[in-house]
């Protein structure tokens, strides 16, 4: 009985990940890296797969290339409406399970996008990419992590982010590499033979399984106490708002720098920074801010855009290049927020259906926005930028109202958390 209890907890361990920090380590590495290569596989196969096929896909199906992105947008609706459940799914099983189906779902909507030969099949074919995006992009990556980790998860969170930064600077030159060689059609299949060959082995042998977060009350008990009631509302309008705006700039920065003033030349060179801005936020954030309590670093990062704004307002378009990086550097942080936010103000417990129902609006708003900003756009040049101001004011008010908690009062929940698991296992 004596040398019983250390091989249980050994068991326990193994089968949980509750090892010794020293032992730990290299196996988040393993699990950063695996889930930050197979986030950028499936953003480059999916989100970031429209702005190279979406002109040749439509001449050759003779359809409009609005009706491409149409079917896109439908697409991220979709997932938006898929989104709570996909979290509820991975609070009882864990996430490798729906993130080795997302690879499959993948492959499944890029062979039909291949084979499609009119605007029915594109649709289906889209449809099937929208319940993959909603199986395999980040949120369901972040409940996975807050299921292997829980609290401690916001720095693997920002690994992740670190590495799929990269996913439109990868997968567009691929996916263009790809149409020049096989065409638009084989460019999809490629996709999908990466998704089935490279991103579902990976996922599948490297995530660890992990015991879905306990449901040990309501979050007010996992001392939150002083969370308003309301935070899921705040939350959900704050991701609405600014990827809103996200979803706006990454289809008309080059057009909207111009209407500023830019050639398309300078234009096209500083909306060229933003993913370097992104990336380099996310290293300040890993490295500097990661003390910071989620919400200091997300009131930050919402003042960004209306700051470049302000600046492109006062001085036009020599202020291209600071409004793209302060712009970049304020999503770039904004998406670690959506998945530590959550994570710090209520806990573990629900994380995945919590975050589900948090992000559906941000989808959704997220595929409404380049029509809108567009038309905006249209109407109002580069004024349009008021309301993408705006925004992200509001949405700096409303993270006003949520209170920021001690990292050594979250950190001590989460140790006796840990305690009280072991000490139930024995």
């Amino acid at each position: 009985m004596f040398f019983a209890l250390p091989r249980q907890r050994r068991r326990h361990a193994a089968r949980w990940g509750s090892v010794s920090p020293a032992a730990e380590r290299p196996r988040r590495a393993v699990v950063v890296a695996a889930l930050g290569t197979t986030q950028t596989l499936a953003w480059a196969s999916s989100y970031y797969l429209p702005a190279i096929i979406a002109d040749p896909m439509a001449a050759d199906l003779r359809v409009s290339r609005s009706l491409v992105f149409g079917a896109f947008s439908a697409a991220l609706l979709l997932s938006a409406f898929l989104g709570p459940a996909v979290g509820r799914a991975i609070d009882n099983r864990g996430g490798r399970g729906i993130l080795v189906l997302s690879n499959v779902i993948f492959a499944v909507g890029l062979t039909l996008l291949a084979l499609s030969h009119d605007a029915v099949v594109l649709g289906v074919a889209w449809a099937v990419l929208g319940v993959g995006m909603a199986f395999g992009l980040y949120d369901t990556a972040f409940a996975t992590l807050a299921g292997l980790y829980g609290r401690t998860a916001r720095g693997p969170m920002t690994g992740i982010t670190l590495l799929a930064g990269f996913a439109s600077t990868v997968g567009w030159p691929l996916t263009s590499l790809f149409d020049d060689v096989l065409g638009w059609r084989g460019a999809c299949l490629a996709w999908a033979a990466i998704n089935i060959l490279i991103a579902l082995p990976i996922n599948r042998l490297l995530i660890p399984a992990a015991r879905p977060p306990e449901r040990s009350g309501p979050p007010t008990e996992e001392g939150m106490t002083d969370a308003p009631r309301f935070a899921v509302a705040i939350l959900a309008f704050v991701f609405a708002a600014v990827w809103f705006v996200t979803g706006a700039m990454a289809a008309h920065l080059p057009r909207l720098l111009e209407t500023a003033g830019a050639t398309p030349a300078e234009a096209i060179a500083a909306a060229a920074l933003v993913g370097p801005a992104q990336v380099g936020a996310r290293l300040v954030e890993y490295s500097l801010m990661r003390r910071i309590h989620p919400v200091v670093s997300a009131r930050i990062a919402t003042l960004l855009h209306p700051l470049g704004a302000a600046c492109l307002g006062l001085w036009g378009a020599p202020a291209g290049i600071a409004f793209a990086l302060l712009h970049g550097a304020g999503n770039g942080m904004l998406t670690i927020a959506r998945g530590t936010l959550p994570l710090a103000i209520f806990g573990a417990a629900g994380y995945g259906l919590r975050t589900g129902i948090i992000s559906a609006p941000a989808r959704g708003t997220q595929a409404l926005a380049p029509l809108l900003f567009g038309l905006l756009l249209d109407a109002e040049g580069s004024a349009a930028l008021v309301v993408s101001a705006v925004l992200s004011l509001l949405a700096l008010m409303a993270l006003a109202a949520l209170p920021t908690i001690p990292r050594d009062r979250a950190a001590a929940q989460g140790c006796s958390d840990r305690i009280a698991s072991d000490a139930e296992s024995s």
